[in-house]
């Protein structure tokens, strides 16, 4: 019981940084584009990757770790219509998550460049905004429902 409940705390932690991480990096992106200023947009840049490399590509290890070690530990299948649809879902999740991770890159060395050179942001950067913006939906809306399928659990088919 007392592993069951380790690997649960640690899995439960694990989504809750993807989700808060995720959301987190969303915003401060967001806020920075907003003021246009290619300096605020290099310097938010920089600590979003690093806290991507930190926080969720972490987490992004761990959840699968503990997700399959848990359903071990509580009895389940790892074909159980709830799981499959979770883990399709953090697939499809990562299939967004990895661009992102190096739109950012390019989108912090745009703005870096920019500001030390005491010019615009330059197109490519808008381009790479705007695909990282969309991005951001799926990814997140995938997330949100694989909340909903570990917390339900429900029979799918």
């Amino acid at each position: 019981m007392m592993l069951y409940l380790a690997l649960k705390y640690l899995h439960v932690i694990g989504a809750a940084v993807l989700l808060g991480t995720g959301a987190g990096i969303a915003f401060f992106m967001l806020r920075a584009h907003l003021t246009g200023e290619a300096a605020v947009i290099a310097a938010v840049a920089r600590m979003v990757v690093l806290a991507d490399f930190l926080f969720t590509a972490t987490a992004v290890v761990a959840q699968p770790i503990t997700g399959i070690a848990l359903a071990e530990q509580a009895g389940y299948s790892l074909h159980e219509s709830w799981i499959v649809a979770s883990i399709a879902l953090y697939v499809l999740t990562g299939a967004f998550w990895i661009p992102v991770v190096w739109i950012q890159l390019q989108m912090r060395n745009l703005a870096s460049a920019a500001a030390s050179q005491g010019k615009p942001l330059p197109a490519r950067y808008y381009q790479l905004f705007r695909i990282w913006f969309a991005f951001g939906f799926p990814a997140f809306a995938a997330v949100l429902v694989i909340f909903w399928l570990m917390i339900s659990r429900p029979s799918i088919w």
